[in-house]
């Protein structure tokens, strides 16, 4: 509990700092470790150490990486945790931020979080700066890139909408900026200096389509983007071939869709699903938020709807589909999920900060650009070796279940 304390304080200028959506450009203060014992600490001696709660001496004892996985993780959490400096070269990194904070809402705080806390664990002298813009305007757009230029920093990161994207190709900036939230498959961009980390949605539809049987049922809401993957679903699972996964596959000329738009406010769908003998034993696609999406799983319960499957994108990959909902109504549920490569010590300090990176895959994907910049400014290994093809993040996708208390991985065909 002490330690706890001790943590909150050393970090509140950080959690005022993330409210402000501005990093201070004032360092943090650094301490460094000397070892005085004369005698060696062997790996059983760090051990105690940690189990006694004598961190100091315990990173005092370890300067350089240790051999044991476990020990070097506490070790490189602790030296982030407390700033502690270490062997590696003080060149100062530099990352700007791009924030339409009038657009991304809670986003502006936690995407400059995301970076903050990768860059703390890599212990070493850097500088963000966030460029707040209230419109993705090509004027403002335009000004914005050209102060960054004018202050040295040639890495940004920069979470705008698609509109933003398309605004910034347009400008043909000569700087590197990272999109943590467009896929490039959405965009036209020939830039070497423009690099894409959103998640490919329509692979992760193709690839759940393969589990559904006839008739498709998709909910959406009113968002552009429920509607783009709506249309794309339905236009692929009626004229495209489907490989078959165990299921009774329907032939493409007798496949059927049902497509229902719901409002934000709906919290009864009777006229949809009481007595519909159409939509019965079918897979439900739902392109709506996680609240939403708890909604309409618990009503195809009450309605006796009896679905085959519950389809889902990563949209509703949230650990609220496990507490908002019975497990009765979710147990058909598949999720595409492709938040799959993580760092303990870089979940922590985010988990320090009040930031998700497990679950919520923009902060995920702003982690693994500011990681792929790190690595082309410092030639120092990826955390996160994901591929990048023509300029775009390839996640591996794994379809998942929520099961009791935990998404588990599911087995193509699994009943």
């Amino acid at each position: 509990m002490k330690l706890k304390l001790f943590l909150l304080l050393l970090l509140l200028p950080v959690f005022v700092s993330a409210k402000s959506y501005l990093a201070s450009p004032i360092p943090l203060p650094k301490t460094y470790m000397q070892d005085l014992d004369p005698y060696v600490c062997d790996e059983e001696c760090l051990k105690e150490e940690l189990q006694k709660g004598y961190i100091f001496s315990f990173l005092a004892h370890s300067p350089t990486k240790l051999d044991n996985k476990e020990l070097n993780e506490q070790r490189l959490l602790n030296l982030s945790l407390f700033n502690i400096g270490a062997p590696i070269s003080t060149d100062k990194l530099k990352i700007a931020i791009i924030i339409p904070y009038k657009i991304i809402g809670r986003y502006a705080a936690s995407t400059t979080n995301s970076v903050f806390a990768y860059l703390l664990t890599k212990n070493r002298a850097f500088d963000i700066k966030t460029f707040n813009i209230d419109s993705q305007d090509k004027d403002v757009l335009s000004k914005t890139i050209h102060e960054i230029e004018n202050e040295g920093f040639y890495y940004a990161i920069a979470p705008l909408t698609k509109d933003g994207v398309d605004t910034v190709i347009g400008i043909d900036p000569q700087i590197n900026i990272f999109f943590p939230t467009v896929n490039k498959d959405d965009v036209v961009s020939s830039s070497n200096y423009l690099y894409f980390g959103g998640i490919d949605y329509k692979a992760q539809t193709n690839l759940l389509l393969k589990e559904a049987v006839s008739p498709l049922v998709v909910f959406k809401d009113k968002s552009i983007l429920a509607d783009r993957l709506s249309k794309y679903a339905e236009d692929k699972y009626l004229h495209k071939d489907i490989d078959s996964t165990g299921f009774e596959q329907a032939d493409p000329q007798s496949r059927k869709v049902f497509t229902f738009s719901i409002d934000k406010s709906s919290t009864n769908l009777k006229d949809e699903l009481f007595e519909n003998k159409d939509v019965q034993y079918g897979s439900f696609l739902t392109n709506t938020p996680v609240v939403k999406t708890g909604m309409i799983m618990s009503q195809l319960t009450l309605y006796d709807v009896n679905e085959t499957n519950v389809l889902s994108t990563q949209i509703n990959y949230d650990p609220l589909i496990l507490s908002m909902t019975q497990f009765q109504d979710r147990e058909n549920m598949i999720i595409a999920n492709s938040i799959s490569k993580n760092n303990n010590i870089i979940i922590e300090t985010n988990s320090l900060l009040s930031n998700d990176i497990v679950y919520d895959w923009i902060n995920y994907a702003t982690t693994v650009g500011i990681d792929y910049f790190f690595n082309l400014i410092t030639n120092v290994p990826r955390e996160y070796p994901l591929q990048m093809v023509d300029h775009q993040i390839i996640y591996p996708i794994t379809l998942v279940k929520p099961s009791y208390a935990r998404f588990r991985t599911y087995k193509s065909g699994e009943k």
